[in-house]
């Protein structure tokens, strides 16, 4: 029913960044398609939450794309003869049936659902649906995303998630000590801009094990290890040794001499930190309510975002387009699976938010466009919602694109 243009640009991010910095490696193609499966599987699960609700409804669905067109081929259930068939090329089809096609373009998905521009008046339209019945419809694609971050929490937390080890025991917490299955580790858990930490290549999630300078050498077991450690070394060149994934990793850099409340010498949060498995019951609970407060989390981000681009006018530093996520996916590949799960979870919710938005050309516009249906008594001109949902697309995709050219800017 609808495409997303971050998938149509992403799946490009990692590789323009090679190119532009002049190296394109074949990690920088590895990475390349994990980003293209993951945002596949955020919108292939969208689109399939718009099309099981229409079919659900008898609305007739064309096509299920998978990839964006030219239709390489598809495979479809012949109205009359009840016979599967192959169609090859761009051969137009409009039955009752479901053609299930693969395209040349592997950029996400489609699904192209009988009068969904408003212009076909057969029952089995769209068009000629109840508002509720089109909602539901227009709504599914979100819902399913909230889902699918809700799964993926939930399998983080069975497969075993990190958390901090003042969380672990008490009264007050949920976490059970039986739950822990590894020795407390000093996790990063930020890293700020144009620090030495961030200068050197500290990434969230890297675990540091020991730091050293010209003279001696210091093993990190918890927090505080490491906090002394930059404080007795500030000013001289380091090399801080972390394991990052299934790898071990030696960085180097020169810590600040000069430190204040609110920048210590390295540059980073962190913290000791534990790995829990929950029962699955358990996780299935508290992956919703995890799910839940993300959600909330990430409103009050996209708030913030808004403020800034009706404020002051620009978008801020941590506003990351296709590149950004592409980057990102990088980082979470190098920390493994329960990370890249965990990652593509927080994408599935800001889909799902950025999609629910009264954004025209987005599931939310057209979702307003249903209220104003209701409250008017009748719909809008099919005509005037068109254009409107042109016009909106089009500016979407210059927005996408300035936030590519600042994550390439950024990342050269």
């Amino acid at each position: 029913m609808k495409t997303s243009t971050g998938v149509i640009l992403g799946i490009f991010g990692l590789i323009v960044v090679g190119f532009v910095t002049g190296n394109v490696t074949v990690e920088h193609l590895k990475t390349g398609g994990l980003f293209l499966a993951v945002l596949g599987v955020l919108v292939y699960i969208h689109e399939a939450g718009h099309f099981l609700t229409a079919r659900r409804n008898g609305v007739v669905c064309h096509e299920f794309g998978f990839g964006f067109p030219p239709r390489a081929v598809g495979i479809v259930k012949d109205d009359e003869t009840g016979v599967y068939r192959w169609v090859v090329g761009n051969e137009s089809y409009h039955g009752q049936n479901t053609l299930f096609s693969f395209n040349w373009i592997p950029l996400g998905g489609f699904v192209r659902i009988k009068g969904e521009n408003g212009t076909e008046g057969d029952p089995d339209s769209f068009a000629v649906q109840s508002i509720w019945v089109r909602f539901k419809i227009l709504f599914a694609g979100v819902f399913m995303n909230f889902i699918l971050a809700w799964v993926l929490i939930a399998g983080v937390m069975i497969l075993g998630s990190p958390v901090p080890l003042d969380e672990v025991g008490g009264s007050a917490s949920k976490i059970n000590q039986e739950w822990i299955v590894d020795a407390p580790r000093v996790m990063i858990n930020s890293v700020n801009p144009e620090s030495p930490a961030s200068e050197m290549g500290l990434s969230p999630g890297d675990v540091v094990t020991k730091v050293c300078d010209a003279e001696s050498c210091l093993t990190i077991a918890k927090e505080e290890d490491l906090k002394n450690a930059t404080v007795g070394f500030k000013g001289r060149d380091v090399e801080v040794v972390v394991r990052r994934g299934e790898s071990v990793e030696t960085l180097t850099g020169t810590l600040r001499a000069e430190v204040s409340e609110t920048q210590g010498a390295l540059g980073v949060s962190m913290a000791d930190m534990v790995t829990a498995q929950y029962p699955w019951h358990i996780a299935i609970v508290e992956g919703l309510l995890r799910t839940l407060s993300l959600m909330v989390a990430i409103l009050v981000a996209f708030g913030g975002l808004l403020k800034s681009l009706f404020g002051a006018g620009s978008v801020g530093a941590d506003v990351s387009g296709p590149v950004g996520i592409a980057v990102m996916t990088q980082q979470m590949r190098d920390l493994g699976l329960v990370f890249i799960m965990q990652f593509t979870a927080i994408l599935s919710i800001n889909l799902a938010i950025i999609n629910a938005l009264p954004i025209p050309a987005l599931d939310g516009g057209r979702i307003l466009f249903l209220l104003i249906e209701k409250i008017k008594g009748s719909p809008v001109s099919p005509r005037i919602e068109g254009i409107i949902h042109t016009v909106s697309f089009t500016l979407l995709l210059v927005f996408m694109l300035y936030i590519t050219v600042n994550d390439v800017l950024r990342y050269i």
